[in-house]
Formats: C-alpha cells, structure tokens, sequence
C-alpha cells in the first residue's frame, strides 16, 4: 500500500472509534451489527439485517446514514408494492404556456445513496425483481431509459424471521446478492434498562456527519487495494468449496448436515470482508484470522441445512464455526 493509502486506513480506523462514540449516543449496544454494517459499505455491498420486531433496525439504518452524511431514504415493502413504486415512473404533463404534451420521469426512492428496505420479504417477486437489478448493476431500467444511481449506493434490508404468513421468501440469487445476513440479537438486561431509560426521557440526540460521500468512495478503493497473502485466498476458497455436501473436500459433517452450499461469489466476499476488517482495526493487510471472524455473516445465508439438521437443531451457523475450527490454521485463528 501507498503512503496514501496507509494514512487513509489510519484516519478510517481513527475515525471508526469516533463514529461508535456517536452512534452509541442513539443506539445502545449492537456494536456487531454496526461493524458489520459499515464494512458492507466499505466492501460496496449490501447488508440483509435480520431480527425480530422492536430491536432498532430502522433507527440504526437512519442514525448510521446521518453519521456518515448520506442521502437517505425508506421503502416499506407491501405486498401491494409495484417495480414502479421504487424506481420511479413517466408521467404526462401540460405546458400551461403552450399547451404541449410531455412526459417527465418521476425518481422513485431508490434515487438515494443509503436504501433501507424495510421488510424486503413481504413484496411480491417481481418487485424484488427490480431491486435486484438496481443492488447488482447500480442503475435501473424504465422502459427504454437506463438510468445510473447516485454514488455510493448500498441496500440494506431488514427481514422479520418470525412471522412468516404472507411473505415471499427472498429468492437464492437474490440472497446471494447479499454480502452479509447480519444477526440482530435481543440486548442485555442492562443494554434493555439503558433503551427504555434513554426512549422514555425528553430531548432528541443530534448527530455529527463524521464522513462524506467522496471519502465513502475513496475509502472503497483503499480497501480494494489492501494486500492478501495468497495463503489467506487458499483459506477463502477452501472455506467456501468445503461447504458444499458434493465437493471432494467437504468434511463428513458438512455432508450430513448441509444440502446446499455457497457458490464462487461467497470466496469473493469473504475477502473483500476480511479487507474491510482487517482496516477498520487499523491494520494494512488481511489475514486468515480476519476471513475466520467474518465467515458466518457471510455464508450464513448462503449455506442451507438439510431437514436432519433442522430437527436436530443444528443451523448453518453452527455447521460455519465448525469448519472454521477444523480448517483454519492454529496460529493465526482469531474468532
């Protein structure tokens, strides 16, 4: 890496301890979540955040796009909701002057940088469809026109795992276009006392914007540039391959357990995850021990657990910490 370079990572890393200060102001505890969230944006992938009702999903999709100074905007997804909904449509209009007919196109609310698609599970497939097409390829098609989304542009999507009447189940190809399935966990007791103290007292926290767009996307390409050794991508792609039941080095649990695994995009991801790990901890490369703690929100979504391990109460979380443990190398595990 560059001087440059390095005195970015410096100054992100510097500037990470500030921004938990900050959020912590309006979000308490959830620091995972947090972490995971920024390294989505600093890898340019999208985060799918999963919990039950009530745990701040949305507070903290809001708070995060302040703190760091992003366009921001909220789609409730309904089984109701048409593609036009969200990318936007052609409306006709009459010059008042001269009378003459126009159609003028209308930005949906995916014109935006921070997308928070709130219960992205409840629309029908051919809305998620068009946002699919919009979290792959960064723009949206309307008719004849394509038109390019504003940069940095990341969807972050929360999913409710309980109740599951009435939903449409995301689709494999569009999960895989995921980069994280982050877990929202219930807080601690004291977390829980501090949430309820701070909702039910008067006043309302400002937040200071701590990043711009520009140093977003500037960021994005230090990252990119972090070096791996080529060991640690022999450790990516051995993690991936051996998570498909079919493939020669697949352990006899994964066998067993697992009916599908991840695909090529999942090797790719776990090291863009482990660059963005390894600098928000101020470090100028990613090792194996970086890939090893951000393995199971990268696969989780990505592996699925066959009926035996469902009853058994085996889930895909638990078949990941085991293969991290019997195939990363000793010294360097750090999980």
């Amino acid at each position: 890496m560059s001087n440059d370079d390095k005195a970015a990572v410096e100054k992100l890393h510097a500037t990470y301890r500030q921004m938990k200060t900050e959020l912590g102001r309006v979000i308490v505890g959830q620091e995972q979540v947090v972490e995971q969230a920024l390294m989505a944006i600093f890898c340019r992938g999208h985060a799918l955040l999963v919990g039950v009702p009530g745990l701040a999903k949305t507070l903290l999709v809001a708070t995060l796009s302040r703190a760091l100074d992003l366009g921001f905007k909220r789609i409730q997804f309904t089984p109701d909701l048409m593609p036009a909904d969200i990318t936007g449509t052609d409306v006709l209009e009459i010059d008042p002057e001269t009378g003459r007919r126009g159609f003028r196109f209308v930005h949906g609310p995916i014109f935006t940088n921070l997308l928070l698609a709130d219960e992205i599970n409840r629309t029908p497939p051919k809305t998620q469809a068009a946002l699919l097409e919009a979290m792959q390829e960064h723009h949206v098609t309307v008719g004849e026109h394509t038109l390019n989304l504003p940069k940095p542009f990341f969807v972050l999507a929360t999913q409710n795992p309980i109740e599951q009447e009435g939903t449409y189940p995301l689709p494999e190809a569009q999960l895989d276009r995921f980069l994280f399935n982050i877990l929202v966990d219930y807080p601690s007791e004291e977390e829980e006392r501090e949430i309820i103290r701070r909702v039910t007292s008067p006043g309302d926290t400002e937040i200071t914007p701590l990043m711009s767009a520009e140093e977003i996307i500037h960021l994005q390409q230090v990252v990119k540039r972090v070096p791996v050794g080529d060991h640690v991508i022999d450790f990516a792609a051995k993690l991936a391959r051996a998570t498909r039941p079919k493939d020669a080095s697949a352990p006899d649990f994964v066998k067993e357990m697992v009916g599908w695994g991840a695909g090529p995009r999942a090797g790719i991801s776990l090291i863009s995850a482990a660059k963005a790990h390894a600098v928000l901890r101020g470090r100028f490369h990613a090792t194996t021990s970086d890939v090893a703690a951000i393995a199971t929100p990268v696969l989780r979504h990505r592996v699925l657990t066959t009926f035996n391990a469902e009853a058994a109460g085996v889930t895909s979380d638990d078949v990941i910490k085991r293969l991290v443990k019997t195939l990363a190398p000793r010294e360097e595990l750090v999980v």
